[in-house]
């Protein structure tokens, strides 16, 4: 054997690289919405949630279904949000997902990009209407812009998971 060779064949991938790599992207994703970006209406994606619908679309079973109540606290501790807003609408559409997946036979890409769209317009316009239901029922319009850009940046987002994921299982 050359020197410093190892052998793949009957080797396992690292049990903490798949434990630990789902929610700390996740929480990373998070922890992006704590950047000092001023703007006058919301423009940035929610990065959490879209990691974590990535990964709950790409891998069905990884997650549980009060994953949601956690990793969203986590998010509303970033994002400044009412603390349980995220909690809340992350753990509906963990079980909203889960009930799905139990009725579905197979989805395929257009599928899992269309279930997310209706995914992150639910979580933003529902965290938007958490915050002031009276007055932020008059504003959902400024919320199109943070839609649009959510939506059109979940395929990337779900193409970076898939290649964290392919990593994470690779021995």
């Amino acid at each position: 054997m050359a020197k410093g060779y190892r052998s793949t064949i009957n080797r396992q991938p690292s049990k903490l690289r798949i434990r630990v790599v789902p929610p700390a992207t996740v929480i990373l994703g998070s922890m992006v919405t704590a950047l000092p970006i001023i703007t006058d209406h919301p423009i940035l994606p929610p990065l959490g949630l879209l990691v974590l619908l990535a990964w709950r679309l790409i891998r069905p079973g990884y997650w549980p279904v009060w994953i949601g109540f956690p990793l969203g606290l986590i998010d509303d501790i970033f994002s400044g949000q009412p603390i349980g807003s995220a909690v809340f609408l992350w753990s509906t559409v963990f079980v909203v997902l889960d009930t799905l997946d139990r009725k579905a036979i197979s989805r395929d890409y257009w599928q899992d990009w269309f279930i997310a769209s209706i995914a992150i317009t639910f979580v933003l316009v529902g965290g938007m209407l958490i915050v002031d239901f009276p007055r932020n029922l008059l504003f959902l319009d400024a919320l199109i812009p943070q839609i649009l850009f959510s939506i059109l940046l979940y395929p990337f987002i779900a193409r970076l998971v898939g290649a964290i994921d392919n990593w994470r299982v690779s021995t």
